[in-house]
């Protein structure tokens, strides 16, 4: 003990005197109290935070040594060896430095013992998955960031991965770049659906992470990345040879060779779109056709360079394809329509979508419909070279078609429109005419024809030259209507549609009038009377004729009416209580948009018709106060409410 305390004995030891030169130095080894029999000043206690090393008469603190001294390799060995997944979801929110290291720990890298499995299987069982079965998450905007990409790969890496994986633009300080797409690719080898849109940081080296460590990966979607190119495209090809769904947009670095590659391994393709892409010509199209003719089945080509070449070989190689669509092909001719008609290779097509081409002619969709038997639908859209002729040659030839919409093809007249249901009569059950404005409203005397039967749906929307005449000669060849929407018919009156009205056999479940501004009481009160036992559905929006009388005649005969919108009439607070009245109504759609005279008298009508309302649209009804809105906001609670 002297050689410890620093003293030999006798002359050393000093009675009610300290034995240290520092009284401050005996407080850390000896307790202070009167038995002891030695004297310095009371002093408060050292409060000791670190360990100390003594040095001769003083203790020196000594540098403090953390985790994060380890270098990454020793972290990293640290890391894939957590036994959970909220271990590592844990450490991943200590520092960016930790994130960083997490997500470059591919999943099959982690070491999990079989206790660890059966648990992360049963936190799985409270995990919410998208409509497809399996996990999916969405980034937008500024929510779109590398730091985000890396959290969420380490968070669902314990739940099996990531299947599907959304990113809508990018933040505009710390984007979603390469780094992002190589975490989901290491933490979530179990990706099935990926689609980048708008997204300019992201290169190749992400896009061909991706290949490589999501080899189940089946349906790509990329728009507007102009830093991926051919190159990230062929390893796709190469390692995701499960891909069967590819949609390609506005990406100028994209061209012939990685369609090539796509066609060549990717032997399930079943569903292409390549849309504004610079790059793509001929040869791709080419290339992709002739390898992956066999099962793939959807087809979109937007906007592309492509000459008649191109739809010569879709019209041999194609011979899977149910779905085509061709949309502004400005160097298509008519010559490319007539060769892929001929090419005896759409014999499954079912679907055809053909807009904005200057090559559809008379005599190319005539092709078209020759080398199509089982064609049930066709949409037409900007063809401005079509003829009636042309319309009625196709429709002859298209022996299954059973839907045809034209829009904006304004040389379809009467005489187009009449000769296909004549000559589509045992087939055809729905067409639609939207802004042809090649009609003119001409007493046409029809020969003695048998009817369009098989006709259930006619659509004709803002065709200024559709008129009396033309109703009730359309009344007379087609008796079985069922759907009629008439909207934006502003020479329409009650003397054309009382025919149409009249003559309609099968009874008529949805009828669309909005905007025929000259119709009045008279017609509604007629389809209530004719059809109120088959009614479902009645649209009078901006029919400003249209009175309570009206919604009388629909309170007394109309009870299976479960939609109705009266905006912009003249309805009063009378009307919407002899609908609250009715013995029968089962409303659960009410619009009264725009109604003006509707004032908050209406409030106990409102309230009775609640009891069946699912919702209410009561916008720009000046003469409702907003305590009566509050009112029926609290009474109808099960009721969406529009104010």
């Amino acid at each position: 003990m002297s050689k410890v305390l620093g003293f030999s004995g006798g002359d050393d030891f000093c009675p009610r005197g300290s034995i240290y030169a520092n009284p401050k130095e005996a407080s850390f080894f000896l307790p202070l109290g009167p038995q002891v029999d030695v004297y310095f000043p009371p002093r408060k206690r050292s409060r000791v935070n670190a360990p100390f090393v003594f040095d001769g008469e003083w203790f020196e603190q000594k540098q403090k040594t953390t985790i994060e001294a380890l270098p990454d390799e020793c972290l990293f060995e640290i890391f894939r060896r957590l036994p959970a997944g909220e271990d590592r979801s844990a450490c991943a929110c200590v520092s960016m430095r930790w994130l960083k290291l997490l997500s470059s720990i591919c999943k099959d890298e982690i070491c999990v013992n079989k206790s660890e499995e059966v648990k992360s299987e049963k936190e799985g069982d409270d995990v919410e998955f998208g409509g497809e079965g399996y996990l999916s998450r969405s980034l937008e905007g500024k929510k779109a960031t590398d730091v985000r990409l890396a959290a969420i790969a380490v968070g669902t890496s314990s739940r099996g991965g990531l299947g599907k994986l959304s990113i809508r633009g990018s933040n505009m300080v710390r984007g979603v770049t390469s780094f992002g797409l190589k975490a989901v690719a290491r933490g979530c080898p179990s990706l099935k659906v990926l689609s980048l849109w708008n997204v300019a940081a992201v290169g190749d080296e992400g896009l061909i992470e991706i290949a490589n460590g999501c080899h189940q990966l089946e349906k790509l979607d990329l728009c507007k990345c102009p830093s991926i190119s051919d190159k990230a495209l062929i390893a796709i090809a190469k390692n995701c040879q499960n891909l069967t769904e590819l949609s390609l947009e506005s990406c100028p670095n994209i061209g012939n060779e990685g369609l090539r590659a796509i066609g060549k391994f990717c032997s399930d393709l079943r569903s292409i779109s390549i849309k504004d892409c610079t790059g793509v010509s001929d040869q791709g199209i080419a290339g992709l056709f002739s390898s992956a003719s066999l099962v793939l089945t959807k087809v979109k080509l937007q906007a592309l360079t492509i000459s008649d070449l191109s739809l010569a070989v879709i019209g041999h190689y194609g011979k899977s394809i149910t779905d085509i669509v061709l949309n502004c092909l400005p160097n298509v001719s008519e010559k490319g329509f007539w060769v892929m008609g001929n090419g005896n290779g759409l014999q499954k097509l079912k679907c055809l979508t053909i807009a904005s081409c200057r090559g559809v002619t008379d005599i190319g969709l005539e092709a078209v419909g020759k080398g199509s038997p089982n064609l049930k639908t066709a949409h037409l859209h900007k063809c401005a070279f079509l003829s009636d002729n042309g319309l009625i040659s196709f429709a002859k030839a298209a022996s299954s078609l059973e839907s045809l919409r034209l829009e904006e093809c304004h040389r379809i007249t009467q005489f187009g429109f009449f000769g296909v249901l004549i000559n589509c009569g045992a087939k055809l059950k729905a067409m639609s005419l939207m802004s042809c404005y090649g009609f003119k409203d001409l007493n046409l005397s029809l020969p003695t024809v048998s009817p369009c039967e098989s006709l259930r749906s006619l659509s004709i929307c803002n065709c200024p030259g559709f008129g009396n005449a033309s109703l009730s000669v359309l009344g007379k060849l087609c008796p079985q209507l069922q759907h009629v929407e008439l909207s934006g018919l502003v020479a329409v009156t009650d003397a054309g549609l009382l025919p149409l009205l009249e003559s309609s056999e099968a009874g008529l479940v949805k009828v669309n009038l909005s905007g025929c501004t000259n119709i009045t009481d008279k017609v509604v009160s007629s389809l209530a009377n004719l059809h109120g036992w088959t009614l479902e559905n009645l649209n009078l929006d901006g029919c400003k004729n249209i009175s309570d009388a009206s919604l009388m005649a629909i309170a007394e005969n109309c009870a299976l009416l479960c939609d109705l919108d009266v905006s912009k009439c003249t309805i009063t607070d009378a009307g919407i209580a002899a609908l609250a009245h009715a013995e029968q109504i089962n409303l659960q759609i009410l619009s009264l948009s725009g109604c003006t005279l509707v004032s908050d008298r209406s409030l106990p009508a409102l309230r009775k018709l609640g009891h069946t309302l699912l919702g209410l649209n009561i916008q720009h009804c000046n003469a409702i106060n907003s305590s009566t809105v509050e009112e029926l906001v609290e009474l109808l609670w099960r009721c969406d409410i529009l104010s």
